[in-house]
């Protein structure tokens, strides 16, 4: 082991913490925060760089789960359960429908449908047989009772967390109920799990800090000279770190367009080649465009097919254009001139106004249809933002191409056409497979699935039938095919890579040896 080679590299945050303990001290992030005065990037930094140079070893990993409250928890906290409000509204008032409940609590219809289902299922409400929810006069379970006392509780800690370990089965059984991973925003709690690190320094440390003490380096050395110490003199009062000043220079190296944006751009070149026009919308959709002219029932569970991100200033748009509005209203509330029965609920003129992320390109589509032209082929390439773990085929933040083709002879054989392409002629895939699907605002729906070398089967988008209550409420009647593939999904095949992720990696390196395959 050259040891002056390695005091030389040695970085202050690692100096203070060889100089300060000894090979029996147990070493934590928190401990470094505490008695060395490191932020916790400081002090996991320190452990990386000592644990590179093999003067610092792993003892121990303890994983640790906590549940921290939300804005949405401390409501719950405050002004109790919706359980609860609902019970003691319908407990008050009588039987009541589920609009009725959410205009009286002040809560959304969808928050509304989720509680009546635990509340009914728990026995303490039941639908008549006029479509009402009544109070069947059982008492409030002790389920809710714990989730309470749980906000309370939470509410009340300094930092807002509960842990995992603090709690009893029951208490830990309840609060999972009411907790995510991701997307916290809609969940009173959110997890967070961390995992608690010990090290220890190794027998290498020993020659290391005499070389430093020998040396006379403290780790307080100045780094970088400031007007401030120019101004003051206060450079005179230090000494320096060591320079490299044999360190060649940055390369120069040409530019190149990222593999990625090439992707895209072929994309669009091979779609505009076929004949489509394309079409572009907002970030920032309505919850009307973005679900409800799609006919997805404003608080049904398959709304939570997309799980979104609100807008929190504003929140809501100014109106929605008609008569596109009261058309979709129609037929969510009984099928209006589609031919439809509808969902058969009053439709929020509320709800549809709210802001959010759109989460799905189809949007875009939903835009589109009443400029439609006939025949017409149409296409988008879209951002879209979901709640989603994070993995080799997820991202919360991602592409879709999205696009519809509108006229009397088109059928789900034309369909199928269009999927075979974007599986082989645009991701390369040599093995592709179809599957039926379930989209709200579709029938029939369909999903392409292609084989990926090392991730296997994975899907690559999905498709369908304009269902009618789609395209009369925007005054189209006539088969509208529709599709959304996962772009990311696409480049994944035709880029050469494993991983999702590596379309955004920030190793240039990689980026700029990265070859398309088209």
């Amino acid at each position: 082991m050259d040891i002056q080679n390695i005091i030389k590299n040695l970085h202050p945050l690692e100096i203070k913490v060889l100089l300060k303990y000894g090979q029996k001290d147990e070493l934590s992030s928190e401990k470094l925060q505490k008695e060395l005065d490191y932020k916790e990037g400081h002090a996991n930094q320190a452990f990386s760089w000592l644990g590179g140079k093999d003067l610092l070893s792993v003892v121990s990993k303890t994983p640790h789960t906590f549940y921290e409250i939300t804005d949405l928890g401390r409501s719950y906290a405050k002004d109790g359960l919706p359980e609860e409000k609902i019970v003691n509204f319908v407990k008050a008032n009588g039987a009541k429908t589920l609009p009725e409940i959410a205009a009286g609590t002040g809560l959304e219809q969808k928050d509304v449908g989720s509680a009546f289902g635990q509340l009914s299922k728990a026995g303490l409400l039941k639908m008549n047989t006029e479509k009402m929810a009544e109070y069947t006069g059982a008492e409030l379970p002790e389920n809710f009772k714990i989730a309470k006392a749980l906000f309370e509780k939470a509410a009340a800690a300094e930092n807002g967390q509960l842990d995992n370990s603090s709690l009893s089965k029951d208490e830990q059984a309840v609060i999972v109920n009411y907790a995510k991973k991701r997307g916290a925003a809609d969940s009173p709690f959110k997890i967070i799990e961390r995992e608690t690190v010990l090290y220890k320094l190794t027998e290498k440390v020993k020659e290391v800090v005499e070389g430093l003490k020998t040396a006379g380096i403290t780790g307080n050395e100045i780094g970088e000279v400031t007007p401030k110490m120019l101004e003051t003199g206060d450079w005179k009062k230090g000494t320096f770190r060591g320079y490299n000043i044999s360190i060649p220079p940055a390369r120069i190296i040409p530019g190149r367009t990222n593999p990625y944006v090439q992707f895209l751009e072929h994309v669009k070149d091979k779609l505009c080649s076929l004949g489509f026009q394309e079409y572009d919308g907002p970030l920032v959709e309505t919850e009307f465009w973005n679900g409800d002219a799609l006919f997805m029932p404003q608080f049904h569970a398959a709304r939570d097919i997309h799980d979104v991100y609100r807008i929190k200033n504003p929140t809501h748009a100014k109106e929605i254009e008609e008569p596109w509005l009261s058309n979709v209203a129609a037929a969510h509330k009984d099928g209006g001139n589609t031919g439809s029965r509808g969902w058969n609920y009053d439709f929020d003129h509320e709800f549809t106004r709210r802001l959010v992320l759109r989460s799905q390109g189809t949007v875009l589509s939903a835009h589109q249809l009443h400029k439609a032209e006939i025949p017409g082929k149409y296409f988008g390439i879209a951002r879209c933002f979901r709640y989603d773990k994070v993995d080799a085929t997820h991202l919360s933040d991602f592409y879709q191409t999205e696009g519809i083709i509108a006229g009397e002879d088109v059928n789900l054989q034309t369909l199928l056409g269009m999927l075979e392409m974007f599986a082989k002629e645009v991701a390369g895939a040599t093995e592709v497979k179809y599957v039926p699907g379930y989209f709200p605002f579709t029938e029939p729906s369909v999903e392409v699935h292609i084989k990926h070398p090392v991730l296997g089967w994975f899907e690559l988008g999905g498709a369908g039938i304009f269902r009618p209550e789609v395209t009369k409420a925007q005054g189209l009647d006539c088969p509208v095919l529709a599709w959304g593939m996962g772009i990311d999904r696409m480049a994944l095949m035709a880029l050469g890579l494993n991983d999702l992720r590596e379309l955004f990696s920030e190793n240039i390196e990689e980026v700029r040896l990265r070859k398309a395959k088209f």
